[in-house]
């Protein structure tokens, strides 16, 4: 029995449960048709994440958005019939809609509309474990809920009139829920600032450890968590979900020259990330730009995988994140030797270094990714103190460090 999908935050008569769904795109071009049905398969991804199920998918011509609708009236109407013969299912669209255009949708399909921004939000709500995670998620909910209070509940829009109201004589009953939204945010935010000084003073403790820290980096389903696995001989989830991993997750790895690292498992990356999601989770991608070095890895099994490569680079460009990176070709035994070579090599010249070919699942390049790790730690962080023994007095601060006490911590 598939997991329901919940919407929050349209018509009263759209917070049922969701089972059904289809999958919709839009494109320019003959030429932008292709690259769309390969986003309908990562939005298929999305609502296979959900527990959702996809009834049908659709590729819309659209070469310029209308205000109102998104889509030309001509495809409204189309679809409008066409979801009654399925039997009403929800909507997942792969644009980002604003929030006239969503609420008009619904109104002429009579169905649940979600863009993309919010299936990404309903699986982060879902998969959030930590305190921190859960807080995160709610201010990026509400962020993006505010501005569709607008109209978008016309029971909302009567007056709170008298005295002694906690609105105020006169004030609509949508003003009162913005302003206790935002009341809201600011409660989170506080909250947030407080697990952020307590992540500071961990990452602080690791500073006084001698130890490099790495954070593995990359496309949502890369194959992160795996790889944390597999080196460390962990068993962090790792399932063939789009953000399986939220929490960041640290594991101790000790390599072959005697130097130890702290491996640290990060939330995947995505083509157009909501920005109510970048701006909530700075403080966990802090834990990117606070690491010595990076492990980037690529799935060069999808074929966008050039294409999610970039998405990574340009997001690591955006957080300012400047350090020695190792470049790894992940799921290598998903493809032939040719087919292998050419993916590779353009991996290679979009990223401008050379790639470790690795097969996380089959355990395939590990000694030489390990190899190559030891080399960089040795680099990044100076010799004397990546060498030097521990002292016995730092046992229970390495312990604080490793493993995913962080998450705990914030519970």
């Amino acid at each position: 029995m598939p997991t329901a999908l919940t919407r929050s935050g349209a018509d009263p008569g759209i917070g049922q449960k969701l089972h059904d769904v289809v999958v919709i795109g839009s494109f320019t071009g003959r030429n932008g048709r292709d690259r769309t049905e390969i986003q309908l398969d990562e939005l298929e991804e999305l609502a296979r994440t959900l527990g959702t199920s996809v009834v049908e998918r659709s590729s819309i011509p659209v070469h310029e958005p209308h205000p109102a609708t998104f889509f030309r009236s001509g495809a409204v109407d189309a679809l409008k019939a066409r979801l009654g013969e399925l039997g009403r299912p929800a909507v997942l669209v792969n644009n980002q809609l604003s929030p006239r255009q969503q609420r008009n949708l619904e109104e002429a399909w009579a169905v649940p509309v979600l863009d993309r921004t919010e299936v990404i939000l309903a699986i982060f709500a879902r998969r959030a474990v930590t305190a921190e995670g859960k807080i995160q998620v709610e201010m990026a909910q509400l962020e993006h809920l505010l501005p569709r209070l607008a109209g978008g509940w016309t029971h909302l829009e009567r007056q709170r009139g008298g005295v002694g109201l906690r609105g105020g004589p006169g004030e609509t009953q949508i003003e009162v829920d913005r302003r206790l939204i935002r009341q809201r945010i600011a409660k989170l935010r506080r909250r947030l600032e407080l697990l952020e000084r307590q992540r500071r003073t961990r990452r602080q403790a690791r500073s006084d450890v001698p130890l490099a820290s790495c954070a593995l980096v990359g496309y949502t389903n890369a194959g992160k968590s795996t790889l944390l696995n597999r080196l460390t001989n962990s068993e962090v989830l790792a399932d063939d979900l789009l953000f399986a991993t939220l929490d960041p997750t640290s594991r101790l790895l000790n390599l072959s020259s005697g130097r130890r690292v702290i491996l640290t498992d990060t939330v995947g990356f995505i083509q157009a990330l909501p920005t109510e999601l970048v701006e909530a989770f700075a403080a966990t991608l802090e834990e990117v730009r606070q690491a010595h070095l990076l492990v980037l890895i690529v799935d060069v099994s999808h074929p966008e995988c050039r294409a999610q490569l970039q998405t990574v680079l340009d997001t690591l460009a955006e957080m300012e994140c400047d350090q020695p990176t190792l470049l790894v070709a992940n799921k290598i035994d998903r493809l032939d030797a040719e087919a292998l070579e050419d993916t590779v090599a353009a991996l290679e010249e979009t990223a401008g270094c050379r790639a470790l070919r690795v097969s996380a699942k089959a355990g395939t390049g590990l000694r030489e990714l390990r190899t190559a790790l030891d080399a960089l730690a040795g680099r990044a962080v100076p010799e004397t103190r990546a060498n030097r023994p521990l002292p016995a007095a730092t046992g229970d601060q390495l312990e604080d460090a490793t493993g995913d006490a962080e998450g705990r911590a914030a519970s």
